[in-house]
């Protein structure tokens, strides 16, 4: 005899690679769209274009000491993800983290710790192929007192309890980083 079947509500959000569009985003086809995709289709590939980005896990502890706090910023289209952004001319992706994260949260006071690790992923843009590969650097706030400000086009801004940080991450190879980045925490680096 089979157990019970497991509801929906049982099972955690899934994750996404960064690269796909979430179930919210995918539009369903009606008629007239599918129609127009046969008539019109997407130009083709004329060119491959690399981007390498850079970012970090922010973390602080929390006040308890307890438990660890994870920065993630909203994104325009409402995700939660880390700061992150491209490597400029000249710059390491270390250097990149860095500014990034001045730049998406406003925090300045912080120390990056350790490399976690890198992401891939692509997408098309009109007629070409991106491959972005992101490098995630685990990365200390030192100042609680330094208040995260979000960039304009940002959604939000919020530290989370490491916990509710994996649950609202829009991503799972960010969420894998995170859970690495939390043992390393743990492990006293």
């Amino acid at each position: 005899m089979a157990g019970p079947q497991a509801t929906p509500a049982s099972h955690p959000q899934r994750k996404v690679p960064e690269a796909l569009p979430l179930k919210s985003e995918r539009t369903k086809l009606n008629p007239l769209s599918r129609l127009t995709t046969k008539v019109f289709k997407k130009p083709s590939i004329q060119e491959v274009v690399r981007e390498p980005t850079a970012g970090g896990i922010v973390f602080r502890m929390s006040a308890d000491q307890k438990d660890i706090d994870i920065l993630l910023i909203q994104d325009s289209k409402g995700r939660w993800t880390i700061p992150k952004g491209h490597i400029e001319p000249g710059e390491t992706a270390r250097q990149t983290a860095i500014r990034e994260i001045g730049e998406e949260a406003g925090l300045f006071h912080i120390q990056v710790l350790t490399w976690l690790g890198k992401i891939h992923f692509q997408y098309r843009r009109v007629d070409k192929l991106v491959l972005m590969t992101t490098q995630i650097y685990l990365v200390r706030a030192l100042d609680n007192a330094e208040i995260p400000t979000k960039e304009q086009w940002m959604k939000g801004i919020k530290w989370f309890r490491f916990k509710d940080a994996i649950n609202a991450i829009e991503y799972e190879d960010i969420e894998k980083l995170m859970l690495l980045a939390k043992n390393k925490i743990r492990q006293g680096l």
